[in-house]
């Protein structure tokens, strides 16, 4: 766990970056900083592993303040990727991945055996790729290895600044979702900061939303898109809508024409008006196959079926999507 108490950061000349910021991160999260150029979100990431030191406050982790750690056991177990990897480019991929690992006095045949089994978690066949160098690689593949470099120590935490902002749009989608694979295999502590909303909502348990040093709103993708606390907010988030917020109107049969409701014992019926998100909770304890859909006067719009439902939330688990 992270937390962050009354934190504030003001620099030589003045400029203060982050201000009365508190935050907790909990165990195994994904957490996303995100906001405006200058918002502060990267000197806060930083503060972490001591990298910038706060003016004010204290940063804890596991209820220890960072600054009773000695500075080589606080960055040893905390992984850090950039946005630019600058991978060493006389070693092999092996051996960069193997830093950390060697330096903590492994064994070698435990630093092997992990560059292995974190080649083979990201899809690179290690038989293939541990005896390349960085110049034969990818940018895309640089970049997984510049992740699973940070992971090859296991440590408790990893941070990442920006770390897909400098690829082309193919390989960055590719790594959001070995990212997000990788996530739930092994579940570290994750702070991410990125600029990019559609990156932050697909890939975060929860979004901390920053502006001038300080937190705006912090929340699960679903709550910031529902319940957007100010007008800052929902101009930040835009436009974009979870699949599970579409109307259950879109995936029922439309060939029904209004007509009243027979209501049956124990018959569930969907309001006309709600969610997918919505629908799936009523459908749970449900023992039917076919829900009526309805509108304000009871009357039958649609009709909606479990298997049309199913076939939708399996759709969009495939694609990513997360429900509450």
């Amino acid at each position: 766990m992270i937390t962050f108490s009354d934190i504030t950061k003001t620099y030589q000349d003045g400029t203060t970056a982050v201000e009365k910021f508190n935050l907790t991160v909990e165990k195994g999260e994904f957490m996303t900083l995100i906001g405006p150029s200058g918002c502060g979100k990267t000197t806060t990431m930083k503060m972490i592993n001591r990298l910038i030191d706060p003016s004010e406050g204290t940063i804890y982790i596991d209820g220890k303040p960072v600054s009773d750690y000695s500075i080589h056991e606080l960055r040893w177990n905390i992984g850090y990727v950039l946005q630019q990897i600058a991978l060493f480019p006389h070693m092999t991929v092996q051996e960069n991945i193997q830093v950390v690992p060697e330096l903590l006095k492994w064994k070698k045949g435990k630093t092997e055996k992990r560059a292995d089994e974190l080649l083979d978690m990201v899809g690179m066949d290690p038989s293939i790729f541990k005896k390349r160098y960085p110049s034969e690689l990818s940018g895309g593949q640089q970049q997984r290895i510049g992740v699973i470099r940070a992971l090859a120590a296991d440590p408790d935490i990893v941070l990442m600044d920006e770390p897909f902002s400098a690829l082309d749009p193919i390989s960055r989608e590719q790594l959001q979702i070995d990212i997000d694979k990788l996530q739930k295999e092994i579940k570290k502590t994750v702070v991410f900061v990125t600029h990019d909303m559609d990156e932050a909502l697909k890939m975060s348990d929860r979004i901390c939303l920053m502006k001038e040093g300080s937190v705006v709103q912090c929340g699960s993708p679903e709550q910031l898109m529902k319940h957007p606390q100010n007008d800052f907010v929902e101009e930040f988030i835009g436009n974009r809508q979870s699949p599970w917020l579409k109307s259950v109107q879109e995936v029922m049969k439309k060939d029904v024409q209004p007509v009243p409701l027979q209501e049956q014992e124990n018959q569930v019926t969907i309001p006309a008006k709600s969610t997918i998100e919505d629908a799936y909770a009523l459908i749970q304890s449900a023992n039917q196959t076919d829900f009526p859909v309805v509108n304000d006067n009871q009357k039958i719009v649609g009709i909606v079926t479990r298997d049309e439902l199913l076939h939708y939330f399996y759709q969009q688990e495939k694609e990513g999507a997360s429900i509450l």
